[in-house]
């Protein structure tokens, strides 16, 4: 009886551990999963970036419901005008204020959310821009001898005083949430696969997961089909294999 009741505890105990590493696993798993949120931004980012205004009323609502805020969303339209120009931008926000227009009338308050904050930096918007370049990617961007950067100055500049610096710097969307309207953008665009690569890379260091990324190019293929996703994942592959070498 008494060998029996130590069988019974051992057993117990085994099925016990083995229960708990599976529910880690499966916690772990789902940490790594994209939010709600994260998968939200996507499709907005994406249909406004080629002008599917059809398709990005839903998307806006759907974005809403996820628990973005009105502000994250306009400012990841705003973020999205330094990748596909200002026409694009500025036709998402006015589709964005007729969303909220229905919603209101319906009775939905949706949450604002934070403004941007002050900021309160006396270096010069190009030193700050290169400290930004340097957080997100862990090489000193100075003044390009090469590339170009070299070739036409003035570009160099705007990117690193206005994108990483004036747009960058505003706290209402993360490093990771811009990274991901970024990549959504560029998954939607054509002959930019180099861009691409570049800001995987960039959503890597700044805290994505490979299995998110790859979650990720299965929103893209349900937002625009097979053909975008699989540039978008024979480009994820190409810098997923490069950074494990």
């Amino acid at each position: 009886m008494k060998k029996l009741s130590t069988r019974l505890l051992i057993s117990l105990f085994v099925a016990v551990s083995c229960l708990s590493l599976d529910l880690k696993a499966q916690n772990s798993e789902q940490s790594q999963r994209l939010s709600e949120k994260q998968q939200g931004l996507i499709p907005i980012a994406a249909y406004t970036a080629i002008g599917d205004l059809q398709s990005l009323k839903p998307a806006l609502h759907n974005g809403l419901d996820s628990g973005l805020t009105v502000n994250e969303i306009k400012e990841a339209m705003v973020h999205l005008y330094a990748y596909a120009g200002f026409p694009r931008s500025i036709r998402g926000l006015n589709t964005f204020m007729e969303v909220l227009e229905e919603r209101e009338a319906n009775g939905i308050q949706d949450e604002r959310g934070p403004e941007a904050s002050p900021i309160n930096d006396d270096r010069s918007k190009y030193e700050r821009g290169v400290e930004t370049l340097y957080e997100l990617t862990g090489s000193d961007w100075g003044n390009p001898e090469s590339g170009y950067g070299a070739f036409a100055p003035a570009i160099d500049r705007f990117l690193k005083e206005h994108l990483f610096a004036d747009l960058f710097e505003r706290d209402v969307l993360t490093y990771a949430q811009r990274e991901l309207v970024v990549i959504s953008i560029l998954s939607s665009l054509d002959g930019v696969e180099p861009m691409l690569g570049s800001h995987f890379n960039l959503s890597l260091n700044v805290g994505f997961t490979p299995g998110q990324l790859k979650e990720f190019v299965g929103v893209i293929e349900s937002t625009l089909g097979e053909e975008k996703a699989a540039t978008a994942q024979s480009v994820l592959d190409n810098v997923l294999d490069n950074r494990s070498d």
